[in-house]
């Protein structure tokens, strides 16, 4: 596959930020370093230095917030290096770096920056169709720039910076073949001696975005009422642990099996689901993958908490479970309970899986 190579150029023309790829893996013990080159005119600086930050930010707006303008933005993480003039920051240069530095002639300065293992991989809440500015969520982001000084108070001229958004993902580990996960519930009813018992059981742990699912339903129906269908809803609970503790659950796929299981009966089989983001696109505040400019993206992987983790550090935790529903006869209700009382959850793992194949590279501009 062919990976552009992006550009990007200050207001005034002094500096080019040059970024192999726009992609980061998090592969747990280490995350891919982020390998770049900056083309500098020293002539436009007027005697100022040259900087590149590497910046992991939270922002988070509430609803009744952003009426007034107010938002909440956090530095997870920052680091600088100097470029020019020279203060010692001398990367070893790697296929990506002769790559760049090719196309930024003799003016190229290569740098490189390693992402600690312990930071959030990039998520997106969903904006609404009248939202403005900048999306909610954890990004990561490369900026150059020309200052008197490193500090990152200094208020910087527009058109003294160029800027570059990143997405540090994870991708689904190679052994994705454990167990799938079970549940299962008995109930007995006011009215009927006897119980329905509902199981529900998934194929693997581990599902990539975009796959159908298969869910297998076993029911023993041994009361006198009929189960007139199934009902299968994926949510999405996104749990903001940065801010306010805010934590709350989206549906993202309802499905409904027109299954009937008669009185004293049994059923077995398969319902297949596919929860996917273009089903819905008007959900405000819903977790994405990491949004790029003009790129689309997916809903948010699962947040993959490892031993000892902070996981306030982590901004947004991002988790799924799938809900399988009988619906039965008499206006919905069961000897007196409702439908959803004869209920099992699973969770659900979503994640991207690993790209096959060597990558090469062509030079994209982005404006």
């Amino acid at each position: 596959s062919v990976v552009r190579v992006y550009k990007k150029t200050s207001g005034n023309g002094a500096l080019t930020l040059y970024l192999g790829k726009r992609d980061y893996v998090d592969h747990v013990q280490q995350v891919d370093p982020v390998e770049g080159v900056v083309k500098i005119d020293p002539s436009e600086l007027g005697g100022k230095k040259v900087f590149v930050q590497l910046c992991c930010a939270f922002r988070y707006g509430r609803e009744d917030l952003d009426v007034i303008g107010l938002s909440f933005r956090k530095d997870i993480w920052i680091k600088h290096i100097q470029l020019y003039p020279e203060a010692g920051h001398k990367p070893t240069l790697t296929p990506m770096h002769e790559c760049l530095l090719k196309k930024a002639g003799e003016q190229g300065h290569a740098f490189t920056f390693d992402i600690e293992t312990n930071l959030p991989c990039s998520v997106t809440l969903q904006p609404g169709p009248d939202d403005t500015g900048k999306a909610c969520g954890v990004d990561f982001e490369v900026k150059t720039y020309i200052a008197d000084v490193e500090d990152p108070e200094e208020k910087l001229d527009k058109k003294d910076t160029a800027r570059l958004i990143i997405r540090k993902i994870q991708f689904a580990p190679d052994a994705t073949g454990g167990p799938g996960p079970k549940a299962d519930i008995c109930k007995s009813f006011m009215m009927s001696d006897k119980p329905v018992h509902l199981e529900a059981s998934l194929d693997k742990e581990i599902y990539y975005h975009g796959d159908p699912i298969k869910v297998h339903v076993k029911v023993n129906n041994e009361t006198s009422k009929t189960v007139t269908k199934i009902k299968v809803t994926v949510d999405q609970t996104t749990d903001v642990v940065l801010y306010s503790a805010d934590k709350y659950t989206k549906t993202v796929l309802s499905q409904e099996f027109g299954e009937t299981i008669n009185a004293n009966s049994t059923f077995e089989g398969s319902l297949a689901i596919t929860p996917l983001l273009v089903e819905n696109k008007e959900k405000r505040g819903l977790a994405l993958d990491g949004r790029l400019k003009d790129e689309d993206t997916n809903l948010a992987s699962n947040t993959i908490i490892r031993p000892g983790m902070d996981k306030e550090v982590l901004g947004i935790l991002v988790s799924y479970k799938i809900k399988v529903n009988l619906m039965v006869s008499s206006g919905g209700l069961l000897g007196g309970l409702t439908a959803s009382d004869v209920q099992v959850e699973l969770p659900l793992i979503l994640m991207n899986p690993k790209p096959q194949g060597k990558l090469t590279y062509k030079i994209k501009s982005q404006v």
